[in-house]
């Protein structure tokens, strides 16, 4: 996600909520591979390498960023360039909890999210379980599709 596509205050990375999510990938994903900070000293994203993707893809990685605020961005992409997001910032293209459809998470392609929780690990939990979801039925329709998430 740019800076273009935020509209408002996102806030500072909250590091304890980045360790957080990876910590719940680690647990409940067995395709992750590994995990890294953009920047060890001052880290602004989190990033999850999968060893597989959704459809023909053969690796995949989430780029995650989650800020003081509880603003947050978990952007998907893959080795066929497929991209997605979930995100939650003031914008001027949607409602502040988002989702942008793949193939390229475009900025004008927002629509409502179906996550409608805001604490941290819930979040997690919901876009691992359409991820999941989406991987095992190989139907990226799955992905903003969840009731009652997570």
């Amino acid at each position: 996600m740019s800076e273009d596509d935020r509209a408002g205050e996102f806030g500072p990375i909250y590091l304890p909520a980045l360790q957080r999510i990876r910590d719940l990938w680690l647990e409940l994903e067995p395709l992750v591979e590994e995990t890294s900070y953009d920047n060890v000293v001052a880290p602004t994203e989190l990033q999850i390498s999968l060893t597989d993707g959704l459809g023909d893809a053969d690796t995949a990685r989430l780029d995650i960023q989650w800020s003081e605020l509880g603003m947050y961005s978990f952007h998907y992409v893959d080795s066929d360039d497929v991209n997605w997001r979930f995100d939650r910032h003031p914008n001027t293209h949607s409602p502040e909890i988002h989702f942008h459809s793949p193939p390229e998470a475009a900025t004008t392609d927002a629509e409502p999210s179906c996550i409608d929780v805001t604490e941290v690990s819930l979040v997690t939990r919901a876009v691992h379980a359409m991820w999941r979801a989406a991987y095992e039925d190989d139907d990226v329709d799955q992905l903003n599709s969840a009731s009652n998430s997570p």
